[in-house]
């Protein structure tokens, strides 16, 4: 008794496998962190219990490029480590996807020196950019979020002239909506 008595003969299921490969490749990225500074604290809270990452599929952090599909650059660049941040980018195998997380990744933040990268879209194709400094788990959730929208859409990174990847350029929004109080106060004794 396996598979095949708990399934009925009157069931049928057709799909496109462009939309199951979609649907793999959404349920399972697999992080390449590239994080310094207070960033990289925001992707270790965004990976803990708390906001549990592992909801959205993408709580395998590979530490070698060739097992990972989405980089998630947290915090400023240097000048220094930004040949090590290409050739990683270069030992991703295709289709990858690359996450710019905070102010420095994004625009050099405060770093405004000869020493810090004045964003790594200058370097490497960037698709999703987290602002903040440094942004919430939240948005880096919604960043993840956005590169599943696009891989259910469309499902590869587009390629332009010459077979050179065009990144998808999508910025995270802040929230809109207002939070709530607490309903028993801090200083209330409960």
């Amino acid at each position: 008794m396996g598979l095949e008595g708990a399934i009925t003969t009157d069931n049928v299921l057709t799909t496109q496998l462009r939309r199951v490969v979609n649907w793999a490749r959404r349920s399972s990225l697999w992080p390449m962190p590239f994080a310094t500074a207070c960033c990289g604290i925001e992707l270790m809270a965004t990976a803990s219990s708390r906001y549990d990452l592992a909801r959205f599929g993408a709580e395998v952090m590979r530490f070698s490029p060739r097992q990972a599909d989405l980089m998630i650059v947290a915090g400023r660049v240097s000048v220094k480590m930004l040949p090590v941040l290409q050739r990683i980018y270069e030992q991703m195998p295709e289709p990858k996807w690359v996450i710019s997380m905070g102010a420095c990744a994004s625009t050099g933040g405060v770093f405004d020196t000869y020493a810090t990268v004045q964003g790594v879209d200058q370097f490497i194709p960037v698709d999703v950019y987290v602002p903040g400094c440094p942004p919430r788990p939240e948005m880096l959730i919604e960043g993840v979020m956005a590169i599943q929208r696009h891989i259910d859409e469309e499902g590869m990174p587009p390629s332009g002239p010459g077979g050179r990847r065009v990144p998808l350029g999508i910025t995270v929004q802040a929230p809109t909506h207002a939070l709530k109080p607490q309903p028993i106060g801090l200083n209330s004794k409960a």
